[in-house]
């Protein structure tokens, strides 16, 4: 039906015209001659008002209700609070009746609640404006690389290949439940793509594919991982964003991580003031400082040796000490980023054992070309590396892990035909919407959350 956003009426509805906006009911208040009705349609942050004079007009009681959908025809004029608009209604229309047991009552809007009725929790200040703050990341992640010449690619979500050859695939098959075989070669013979397939933990892969033929490339869709981690920044299907490009080496990947995450916050800052000024109330105290700080900061940088001396000074304060050869864990993270440095740092070089089998080998023999981007308030939020070009030095990698070569041989081959220094990184999106909302469980920022045992 032919009506107008309530953005766009609050923010430059004419004063004196009619307009026509739905929307649903989210207060009502009453008295002998006037009566207020506050709707939403999810366009903006703020509710329009709309006034409802009862002397001249009479609106139907299931109009009123909490959660109820209606259509309101009616003069604009100045609100009587403030610069915006509000509504003095000419006619109220029911769209879709609301019963009393609508489930979003103040007193029942728990985060830990509202995560049991994902398919209603949009419909509250807190969902729709982590939602709307998702959306302008979005559309900023792929303006910055368009703006600077990347090509978007679109990698395949089925795989015969684990990415980080660490096994954490969730298994694709047509086969039922009770299928007999006598071997995994039969059983998997037998199935749709005649080998073991599962669902993508990374685009990496194919991206570096695409990158030596097209020089800079972005991918920006959901990964999988079957990983049995309940933790709350962890889902099991997660949106990714994994720029690669050619002839890159790690002082270029650091380069281009810092840009993008500044441009990125810069990009929130602007264009969503009011969901970040209601977050910075009421989910996170000085979230926008803390985000104003991290754009407008030189990012620091430090060799993994280096930051695990800074560490083991203060091993006693961690609950988990730190020694050369650990991975760090969120606390020893933090530590850095905010008593340390107080500023985002760069993570380099860390020993080959705890990262991937792609990442480049540095001359020392013992670490590689690798790199961690951790931020105040959450720690490691980007990770990235220059790739190995070596195609020798690549095998040797792959044969200490028990990997399979021949199912890596196209990767392979990119290191046979023209091989280039080249390297990238991986942005968890969710982690980022996390950060720049404040919001502290993964599961709240993410439509439908899947993790274990909840797929609702």
């Amino acid at each position: 039906m032919k009506h107008e956003d309530i953005k766009s009426v609050l923010e430059s509805g004419e004063v004196g015209k009619e307009a026509v906006v739905c929307g649903w009911v989210r207060t009502f208040r009453d008295s002998a001659n006037v009566a207020f009705l506050e709707i939403s349609d999810g366009t903006s942050f703020k509710k329009l008002q709309v006034v409802i004079d009862k002397s001249a007009l009479a609106v139907d009681a299931e109009c009123t209700k909490l959660g109820a959908s209606v259509r309101v025809r009616g003069e604009v004029v100045p609100a009587y609070k403030g610069d915006g608009r509000e509504l003095n209604a000419k006619e109220v229309t029911l769209l879709g009746k609301c019963p009393p047991e609508y489930p979003i009552q103040k007193k029942r809007t728990t985060l830990d609640f509202l995560r049991t009725i994902p398919h209603l929790r949009l419909r509250t200040n807190t969902f729709a404006a982590v939602f709307r703050v998702r959306s302008v990341a979005a559309q900023a992640i792929h303006r910055y690389f368009h703006e600077r010449g990347y090509y978007y690619i679109n990698a395949p979500l089925i795989t015969a290949s684990d990415c980080e050859g660490a096994g954490e695939m969730f298994r694709v098959t047509t086969r039922p439940w009770n299928a007999k075989a006598e071997s995994e070669e039969e059983y998997y013979k037998s199935d749709f793509f005649g080998v073991k397939a599962g669902l993508s933990v990374s685009g990496q892969l194919e991206g570096e594919v695409a990158a030596t033929a097209l020089g800079k490339i972005y991918t920006f869709g959901p990964s999988f991982r079957a990983e049995n981690s309940n933790t709350t920044r962890h889902l099991a299907e997660f949106w990714h964003i994994e720029p690669e490009v050619a002839f890159a080496e790690l002082p270029d990947v650091i380069e281009i991580a810092e840009e993008m995450l500044k441009y990125l916050i810069r990009a929130v800052l602007e264009e969503c003031p009011e969901e970040l000024a209601f977050f910075d109330s009421f989910v996170e105290k000085g979230l926008i400082e803390k985000l104003k700080h991290v754009e407008s900061s030189d990012f620091a940088v430090v060799e993994y040796t280096d930051a695990i001396s800074l560490l083991e000074k203060e091993n006693a304060r961690f609950q988990f000490p730190v020694s050369w050869g650990s991975d760090l864990q969120s606390e020893h993270e933090r530590y850095l980023t905010e008593t340390v440095f107080r500023r985002p740092v760069f993570v380099t070089d860390y020993p080959k054992e705890i990262k991937s089998f792609y990442m480049k080998q540095n001359a020392d023999g013992k670490t590689v070309a690798a790199t961690d981007l951790l931020v105040p308030g959450i720690g490691e939020i980007i990770g990235g590396s220059e790739r190995e070009a070596d195609y020798d030095k690549l095998v040797s990698a792959m044969r200490e892990r028990n990997m399979d070569l021949d199912a890596y041989r196209q990767y392979l081959d990119l290191r046979l035909f023209g091989t280039v220094p080249h390297g990238g990184f991986g942005l968890g999106f969710e982690r980022f919407v996390m950060y720049v909302t404040g919001i502290e469980n993964i599961r709240d920022v993410t439509l439908f959350p899947r993790s274990v045992k909840n797929i609702k």
